[in-house]
């Protein structure tokens, strides 16, 4: 008898809450190392501060690529089908992509000359310092997660009995991730891309053969605002779906 896996069920939440609860030990550790950027010493300080991140994002994502083996092992044997499978371990982004990413980062901390300067970087250095911060925590948020993601991923791709995955997004997801979750089981174990934007939290769930996938009431509901309000207006549909959640209760305000 085929088994039944779902964006919904717990297995998939407590994942989710896993790698959530792995960020934000990130992020507390990336707080610390807050201190080894000094104003004055930016030229000096700023690379001693990338080595330091990038470390720490190495090792997160060996973590969170960890745990995301665990969760497909789980869901091979739930989903009950036969044969053994090693789930590859994905590893840490390439150096030059993490320091890339938290060059892109920093930027508005170096002096600009008042004429080519933009607004952000007219602000006072605490206040360039904060934001520099708040976008280098959403750039390894995504990097490590990405590597829980891709390790998923390619497990599909190699594993013999899985046929393919969906995207799960959670209440508070974005109007992107909770339209492409909408799509359900629409992605094969060939499938190349995860898209996903910084500070997102979305998963991936494995599809092995015999499974049948259903959507969640909340993907259901997602979907059925899609179809309605945003499928039939090509090239605007992002911006109706968007609509359509919040005017339906089901967009949480940017705090959220």
């Amino acid at each position: 008898m085929a088994t039944t896996v779902s964006d919904g069920d717990e297995s998939a939440a407590r994942f989710r809450r896993t790698q959530r609860g792995l960020t934000r030990l990130l992020v507390r550790d990336m707080r610390r190392l807050r201190r080894l950027i000094v104003p004055q010493r930016l030229q000096e300080s700023a690379p001693e501060w990338i080595e330091a991140v990038r470390a720490t994002v190495d090792q997160y994502g060996d973590a969170s690529a960890s745990l995301a083996a665990d969760f497909y092992e789980a869901e091979r044997v739930a989903a009950r089908v036969t044969g053994t499978f090693t789930v590859p371990l994905i590893e840490p982004p390439v150096p030059e992509k993490t320091e890339s990413s938290l060059r892109w980062a920093t930027k508005d901390l170096w002096p600009r000359d008042q004429e080519q300067a933009t607004p952000a970087q007219l602000e006072p250095m605490e206040t360039r310092l904060d934001a520099a911060e708040a976008k280098a925590e959403q750039v390894v948020q995504k990097l490590v997660t990405d590597q829980a993601r891709d390790t998923v991923r390619e497990a599909v791709r190699r594993d013999r009995q899985a046929t393919g995955w969906a995207r799960a997004a959670a209440i508070g997801a974005c109007a992107f991730c909770k339209m492409l979750a909408s799509r359900g089981a629409v992605y094969g174990e060939d499938t190349a891309d995860f898209r996903a934007h910084d500070g997102c939290h979305c998963g991936v769930i494995p599809i092995f053969r015999g499974q049948r996938f259903e959507l969640s009431d909340k993907a259901k509901e997602w979907e059925r605002l899609y179809r309605e309000y945003a499928a039939p207006h090509s090239g605007d549909q992002l911006a109706r779906f968007r609509r359509a959640l919040a005017e339906h209760g089901q967009l949480l305000p940017p705090a959220h």
